[in-house]
């Protein structure tokens, strides 16, 4: 039994023009200014993992209360995002792609992202996907995108087979090499495919 294993942000919607800028206003709006990395700097680029190192690198306390408060007003901005612009636009074939791993009877599917559970949800549901059944791991279960990962893999109940993680950047393709995983790599970043519609189950 194989398993696919998909990334959100960049790799199923087109929202890392939008949701990192709201993530990092929400963040600033909640603390002030602060010190900031590069993405890549981060030891877990993951929405609880990059704030519980930025509040924990600018002296703040109560950091359950802080974060409680980011991401409140982060899944705001991302629903008035939806509610002005619309829905963010979707990877082509992505959602077909899905559908088509639903019906496979060789196939399981699990999605593995590093954002809030809430926010992937709105991301997927607003844009058309499926994904009921589907199980659905996220910051909210680790801070460590090889522990979302891992624990996306458990949820699906496989244990033989390979396992293929599709991503869009450095740090999906970084993970799965700690966890022996097939990377397929999706978007312009690490110029990876364009479509979902070539690939073969």
């Amino acid at each position: 039994m194989n398993t696919i294993i998909l990334d959100i942000d960049g790799t199923l919607v087109d929202s890392m023009g939008v949701d990192p800028k709201l993530y990092f206003s929400s963040i600033e709006s909640v603390l002030g200014p602060v010190r900031l990395r590069n993405l890549n700097d981060y030891d877990h680029v993951t929405d609880s993992g990059i704030l519980a190192q930025i509040i924990e690198e600018n002296g703040y306390s109560g950091a359950d209360e802080l974060a409680a408060s980011v991401k409140a007003l982060f899944l705001k901005g991302l629903e008035r995002h939806i509610e002005d612009i619309g829905s963010f636009p979707v990877v082509d074939g992505a959602v077909q792609f899905i559908d088509r791993v639903r019906r496979s009877t060789d196939t399981r599917i699990a999605i593995a992202t590093g954002c809030w559970r809430e926010s992937a949800l709105l991301k997927l549901q607003t844009s058309g996907f499926n994904i009921e059944g589907i199980p659905v791991a996220t910051s909210d279960d680790s801070p460590s995108r090889v522990e979302i990962m891992r624990s996306a893999l458990q949820m699906t109940g496989s244990d033989s087979g390979t396992v293929t993680y599709f991503g869009d950047a450095e740090w999906d393709q970084l993970a799965c090499q700690d966890l022996g995983w097939n990377f397929v790599a999706v978007g312009p970043r690490l110029r990876g495919i364009k479509s979902f519609s070539s690939i073969q189950l």
